[in-house]
């Protein structure tokens, strides 16, 4: 879920993570018109909107009992690590 800028409030499927840039790339968030040349892809070419990448603070993780954004925490066991929702201490 977006909690700042223009597309606050809107929730998405993170598709990329940039770690080097603390960017991430959210589906149909933050959306961007490019004008594309004609390719195998688009013979056609033109305007093409394309969602852009977003800062990492600007997202947060939707805690799974109540649907709102939430923190995390680690917590690990002999398993391996587990993400802990802050607000309702359920594994996400």
């Amino acid at each position: 879920m977006v909690i700042a800028g223009v597309s606050k409030g809107a929730k998405g499927e993170v598709l990329e993570v940039y770690p080097s840039k603390s960017k991430v790339l959210v589906d149909e968030v933050n959306m961007i018109s490019k004008h594309e040349k004609p390719n195998a892809k688009n013979p056609e070419g033109g305007i093409v909107k394309k969602p852009a990448p977003i800062h990492v603070s600007n997202v947060m993780l939707i805690d799974p009992s109540s649907g709102e954004p939430t923190r995390i925490s680690i917590q690990r066991d002999e398993n391996g690590a587990k993400r802990i929702a802050k607000k309702s201490g359920q594994e996400i």
